[in-house]
């Protein structure tokens, strides 16, 4: 099935490096197109003939628009992407990458410095939860929520306690 729902992210007339920053973060990721102002509406949007209007790309095989704006409107945590990682060494690549300050973050969550908001997460996680019993879920839990980058060590002994 192809994907129909496609994010559109408003970046503050600098999608080109923004895009360009996540295709160095997430390898294989792709620019699909990317298409320019005209002369027309100059006058209400401030950009000139030839600038950038939106850059289609792919990451890790979801399609996003970029829209190369201006300062209206900016992200914040309420919408964030979720990035399923099989280990350790890929929750560390992705937290080093993307994160603006570690201490400030959050259960797995971060803020790159674009403004937009990520959740670093080990699929195993997800598998415990979904599969553990509820004292196993309920003690990962207990492991997870403080926790800033996610630690898969520390929430298997969780899962595996007695």
């Amino acid at each position: 099935m192809s994907q129909q729902i496609t994010p559109n992210l408003w970046f503050n007339n600098n999608a080109k490096e923004a895009i360009d920053f996540y295709l160095s973060v997430f390898k294989g990721s792709r620019i699909l197109g990317t298409d320019y102002y005209t002369e027309v509406g100059e006058d209400i949007t401030g950009h000139k003939k030839g600038d950038i209007v939106t850059i289609d790309f792919e990451l890790l095989g979801t399609h996003f628009v970029a829209i190369n704006a201006g300062p209206e409107f900016s992200f914040n945590p309420s919408i964030s992407f979720s990035v399923e990682c099989k280990d350790q060494e890929e929750i560390d690549y992705y937290w080093e990458k993307l994160s603006t300050n570690p201490d400030f973050e959050q259960c797995g969550w971060l803020q790159d410095k674009f403004g937009l908001s990520w959740q670093i997460v080990p699929k195993v996680l997800v598998e415990m939860l979904k599969n553990g019993t509820q004292e196993q879920r309920k003690r990962v839990t207990e492991v997870f929520m403080p926790m800033k980058k996610m630690i898969i060590s520390d929430l298997e002994k969780a899962y595996e306690a007695k």
